[in-house]
C-alpha cells in the first residue's frame, strides 16, 4: 500500500485503554511509512505537553470541553473546537480517518465526510451503557448512510450489541484490540515488590483500571475480606484513579483490610507492576476487550475475570485463567483461593495466556486489519 496521510481522532486525552489503543495504533502506523496525526476533543488529564513530547506525530487538543461546564453542554466551546477540527481536516488532505470513542464517530466523521476524507472508520469499543436513545439512533443512521462508511467492533459480542440496536451487520467489520508485545524479564520483581510492601511469600492479585463503576473493584475488596479469613500471605492491589477512590478507601478501612488491599494510584510503567504481580484480576460489571487484560496475559499471568463481553472469547476457563459470575464477591473470592492454593496452575495458565496474546492479539495483527478496511474504504469511495 501506498503512504497514507491518516487522522485518528479521541475523546479526551487521559490515562485509559482507548487512549492507548489510539496512540499505539498511531506509532504503528508511522513506523510503515504513513503520515500521522492525532486529534483529541479535550485533555481531560493536562496530557498534552507530556504526549506532545513522547510521540513523534502532531497531537492537537481541540478544547472542545470545559471541564467546570460538564458533559459537552458548552455548546460555544464545543462549536470552536469543531471549527478547529474542520481546518485541520481542511488543511491535512487526509486519506482516512478513524474515530475511537462513540463520541468521535457522532461529532468527528460526519464532519469528514463534508469534508471529502475518502475513507472513514468508526469503532465500537464495548458496551455504553446509559446512552440516551436519540444518541444511539443518530449513530445508527450515520453507519447505515455510509457517512460513517465501516464500524469496528472490538469482539463478536460488541458486534451482536450493534446489530441488535439497529446498525447493518454488512457495515461492520470485527478487529479485536491488541497490544504491543513486550517482555517483563529484565524487571527487577524483587524491587518492585520491596517498593510495594510485599513479603517475599505473599502472592499478589493486581487489578487494574479506573476507579469508576463498571470496574467492580468493590467486588474485588469484598472478596479479600473473605479470602484472607483463609490465608494470611495474599494482597490485592488496585492500580488506578477515579472517582470513586474516597468509596474504595472507606470500604478497605471498614473490612480491617489496610494491609491487604492496597490502593496503588496510577502508574506510568505498568509493565513493572504486572512484574510484581502473581494473578491478574478484572472484576468488571462491563467491558469491550480490555487492553488491561491483555497487558496482563502478555506479562505471563493467569487471570481471574468476570464473564463480561469480549473477555470471554480471549480466556478460555482453565487454560488461561479463571472466569467467575458478574457482581458474586463469594465466587471471586473462591477463584482467589483456587489459584492462591496452587502455584502449579498459576505458572501453566500464565505461560498459556502469554502465547494466546503473542498469537492473535497483537498491535501488527491489529493494524494490518485497519488497513485493510481504510483500503477498502477508500476503493469504495473511488469506485462511487
Amino acid at each position: 500500500m501506498k503512504s497514507l496521510s491518516i487522522i485518528l481522532l479521541g475523546t479526551q486525552m487521559a490515562v485509559g485503554g482507548a487512549q492507548k489503543l489510539l496512540l499505539e495504533q498511531a506509532l504503528w502506523f508511522r513506523s510503515q511509512g504513513h503520515r500521522i496525526t492525532v486529534v483529541f476533543f479535550y485533555d481531560r488529564d493536562n496530557l498534552h505537553k507530556k504526549w506532545a513530547n513522547t510521540y513523534p506525530f502532531e497531537i492537537y487538543n481541540l478544547e472542545a470541553f470545559d471541564k467546570k461546564a460538564g458533559g459537552f453542554r458548552s455548546l460555544p466551546r464545543l462549536l470552536t473546537g469543531l471549527f478547529k477540527l474542520w481546518r485541520i481536516f481542511k488543511h491535512g488532505k487526509f486519506d482516512a480517518i478513524i474515530t475511537f470513542t462513540h463520541d468521535s464517530n457522532v461529532l468527528g466523521l460526519p464532519l469528514a465526510w463534508l469534508v471529502g476524507i475518502r475513507s472513514r472508520v468508526g469503532t465500537h469499543l464495548g458496551e455504553i451503557r446509559g446512552m440516551s436513545a436519540w444518541r444511539e439512533n443518530l449513530h445508527t443512521f450515520l453507519v447505515n448512510r455510509g457517512v460513517i462508511q465501516t464500524l469496528v467492533a472490538s469482539s463478536a459480542r460488541t458486534k451482536n450489541n450493534a446489530v441488535e440496536v439497529g446498525v447493518n451487520p454488512q457495515k461492520i467489520t470485527t478487529i479485536y484490540n491488541a497490544i504491543m508485545p513486550f517482555d517483563i524479564q529484565h524487571i527487577d520483581r524483587a524491587a518492585v515488590r520491596k517498593k510495594l510492601g510485599l513479603q517475599i511469600d505473599d502472592v499478589f492479585f493486581v487489578a487494574v483500571g479506573r476507579l469508576v463503576y463498571e470496574k467492580g473493584h468493590e467486588f474485588l475488596v469484598e472478596a479479600m475480606s473473605i479470602v484472607v479469613r483463609e490465608s494470611d500471605h495474599v494482597v490485592a492491589g488496585i492500580c488506578g484513579a477515579g472517582p470513586l477512590q474516597g468509596e474504595l478507601t472507606a470500604q478497605i478501612e471498614k473490612l480491617g483490610l489496610n494491609d491487604k488491599v492496597k490502593l496503588l494510584g496510577q502508574w506510568d510503567e505498568i509493565p513493572e507492576l504486572l512484574a510484581a504481580s502473581d494473578v491478574f484480576v478484572l472484576p468488571s460489571r462491563w467491558e469491550g476487550l480490555p487492553m488491561a487484560l491483555l497487558e496482563g496475559m502478555m506479562a505471563g499471568l493467569p487471570v481471574i475475570a468476570t464473564q463480561v463481553e469480549g473477555v470471554d472469547e480471549v480466556v478460555q476457563p482453565g487454560e488461561h485463567g479463571l472466569l467467575v459470575p458478574l457482581e458474586s464477591p463469594l465466587e471471586l473470592a473462591q477463584a482467589i483461593l483456587q489459584l492462591l492454593r496452587s502455584p502449579e496452575d498459576r505458572q501453566r495458565m500464565g505461560k498459556a495466556a502469554r502465547e494466546r496474546v503473542l498469537s492473535s492479539y497483537t498491535t501488527n495483527r491489529m493494524c494490518e486489519s485497519y488497513l485493510q478496511v481504510i483500503e477498502h474504504g477508500l476503493s469504495t469511495e473511488k469506485a462511487g
